[in-house]
């Protein structure tokens, strides 16, 4: 793959305009912004400058190729130099393909039991972990904001926050319904049961940019669920909201109604957000004939087989056999993994074609 040495000599221009103006700025505002960006450009930087000396120390090879002395020598070099290329150049591509403007925002992620009744809670439960473990594996965090706690143990719902470096863009793809095939703990008669949970992950960006307006939204206050005590029981807490003209409802039901309003407004305007993406993603999905990321949260993604002790993604044609690591969380990074190479194959793919 070419790449035009004018975009390479702009993306090194860019990277060190960036780190002369961090040296003597002193808006507060100004620096935060200047060191995101930084820290975004530098790799790219990095394996643009790589790209140039090869192709600096290829041209000076070529010079020597016809002298008497050197010649045969520099040749070899030269060769292997050529042969080199064609990876450092995809390599460069991967690095300067556009990126998800959501990438680096930390996430709302709600899991909701679907079909299969109590064993669907269950399993809502089981994903919950799964995706603890792996946050914890990356060094995020998860606070809880909301949960409803189902009879015979899971979640009919649960959302939490998961915060820290990149984690929109590594939990992406994982929106979707997810569906287990097992023999849950309630079948008596040993069959094998197929339940469903929905998860969903919205970015948290800071300036959401949709049309949201507060006189749009019924608030609504009501007693806390939970397990009793004086403070639900007497305490109208918890928050309602409701976007009218989408009928998005949120409920936040922690101890505190401030709380619980500003946490319910954040998590409304997020969900509006992922709708207005979800819209986009459908009016490009033919275009860019992408496997993974159509937004489609009603396609089924993922099967967790535990007869076979497999787990399938859909959408790439993977299986790996590992259901247990990968369903404590370990080893879900080769699922996550494989479909961030797919995304990246599919624009390079695409780049090549356009």
């Amino acid at each position: 793959m070419k790449i035009p040495a004018e975009k390479l000599r702009q993306v090194v221009d860019r990277f060190e305009e960036i780190e002369a103006r961090m040296s003597v700025v002193t808006e507060s505002d100004e620096i935060v912004a200047l060191s995101m960006e930084h820290a975004e450009l530098r790799p790219v930087a990095e394996g643009v400058i790589k790209l140039q000396d090869h192709l600096s120390e290829m041209a000076d090879l070529e010079e020597l190729a016809s002298d008497p002395e050197m010649g045969a020598m520099a040749k070899d070099e030269l060769q292997a130099l050529k042969d080199a290329l064609p990876g450092i150049e995809k390599e460069v591509a991967v690095l300067l393909l556009p990126k998800d403007k959501d990438d680096n925002a930390s996430v709302v992620l709600e899991i909701r039991a679907g079909t299969g009744g109590d064993e669907a809670a269950i399993f809502a439960g089981d994903l919950f972990r799964m995706y603890n473990r792996y946050a914890q594996l990356q060094g995020w965090k998860v606070d809880v904001e909301t949960e409803s706690e189902a009879d015979m143990g899971g979640f009919k719902e649960i959302v939490a926050s998961v915060s820290g470096n990149g984690v929109f863009g590594k939990m992406k793809f994982e929106s979707g319904v997810h569906r287990v095939q097992r023999v849950p703990v309630t079948e008596t008669q040993g069959r094998i049961h197929t339940s469903a949970a929905t998860v969903a992950v919205l970015p948290e960006v800071a300036d959401i940019d949709i049309n949201f307006s507060m006189n749009d939204v019924r608030v609504d206050t009501m007693r806390a669920s939970g397990a009793g005590g004086q403070h639900v029981n007497k305490t109208d807490s918890a928050v309602r909201m409701t976007h009218e003209p989408s009928g998005i409802v949120v409920v936040c039901d922690a101890k505190s109604q401030h709380q619980n309003r500003a946490n319910a407004e954040k998590i409304l305007k997020m969900r509006l957000y992922d709708m207005e993406r979800e819209r986009q993603d459908a009016e490009r999905a033919d275009e860019r004939k992408s496997k993974v990321g159509s937004g489609d949260r009603s396609e089924r993604i993922r099967t967790y087989n535990y007869p076979q002790g497999r787990v399938t993604d859909h959408r790439i044609g993977l299986t790996l056999y590992k259901l247990d690591k990968i369903v404590a969380g370990d080893d879900l990074s080769e699922v996550i993994d494989s479909l961030l190479a797919e995304d990246q194959a599919n624009k390079l793919a695409d780049l090549e074609a356009g």
